[in-house]
C-alpha cells in the first residue's frame, strides 16, 4: 500500500493547471515547506498535499488536501489512505465518492517497502484518487484516498499493490463530476493504466 509520494520541482509538469502561474507559487511554497514529500495526514502535525479537482465545465484547480479519507467530519477509524480498485463498487466508503467525487494527486515518484518508483525520465503523472467535503473549525477541508490497482512488472517485485497512474488523455474522463463513477469507467481506467503502471521502474539504485 502507498504511504508515500512526491513531487520533484520541474520546469513544467504538462499536467493542467500545475504550470499556471499562480498555481504555479502555491505549488512552490507547498514543496519548499514539505520537501516536495506528500505524507499522511496528521490530526497534530496537519500536513495537507496537493490535489488536482475539476467542476463539471472542466476548470481545474490545485487545493491542499488531507490524505485519509473522512466519514463525516471525521478521520475514518480503518486504513483510509488508499482506497483498493476491487472495493470502489462495494465498499459504503469508498463508493459515494468514487461515484461522484473523484480527483488526481500529482507526484513525479512514489516509494513501496522502502522502494523508490518512477516513470522513465522522471516525468510528472497523475495518481487517481477519490475525495470527500469535510469540515475543520467550521471551514470547508477536502480528504482523498489514492486508488490502488494489481502491481506488475518491477512494482511486483516489492508489494503486490501499486498507485492506479492514469495516462493525461483519461484525466478528464476521470475527474469530470458529471460522469458516474462506474464499472465502466473503472475499467476504462484500469486498461488505460497498463502501459504506464508496466513502465514504473526503480530510481533508488538498488
Amino acid at each position: 500500500m502507498c504511504a508515500s509520494y512526491g513531487l520533484d520541482p520541474l520546469s513544467t509538469y504538462g499536467l493542467e493547471p500545475l504550470d499556471e502561474r499562480e498555481t504555479r507559487n502555491a505549488l512552490e511554497r507547498w514543496q519548499k515547506e514539505r520537501g516536495g514529500n506528500a505524507k499522511i495526514t496528521g490530526k497534530k502535525a496537519l500536513n495537507l498535499n496537493p490535489l488536482i479537482t475539476s467542476d463539471e465545465d472542466g476548470h481545474r484547480e490545485l487545493n491542499l488536501a488531507w490524505w485519509w479519507i473522512h466519514v463525516g467530519n471525521e478521520p475514518a477509524q480503518f486504513s483510509a489512505f488508499n482506497a483498493r480498485d476491487d472495493k470502489l463498487l462495494s465498499s459504503r466508503v469508498w463508493k459515494t465518492p468514487f461515484r461522484e467525487h473523484r480527483a488526481l494527486a500529482p507526484a513525479t515518484w512514489y516509494v513501496e517497502k522502502g522502494r523508490k518508483f518512477a516513470l522513465p525520465g522522471g516525468e510528472a503523472f497523475g495518481i487517481a484518487s477519490i475525495m470527500t467535503l469535510a469540515h475543520r473549525d467550521d471551514e470547508p477541508m477536502l480528504t482523498y484516498a489514492l486508488v490502488t490497482r494489481d502491481a506488475v512488472e518491477q512494482a511486483a517485485t516489492v508489494h503486490p499493490r501499486m498507485p492506479l497512474v492514469l495516462p493525461r488523455e483519461l484525466h478528464d474522463d476521470w475527474l469530470d463530476p458529471s460522469n458516474v463513477g462506474d464499472g465502466e469507467l473503472l475499467a476504462e481506467a484500469l486498461s488505460a493504466s497498463e502501459e504506464l503502471s508496466r513502465s514504473m521502474e526503480f530510481v533508488d539504485g538498488r
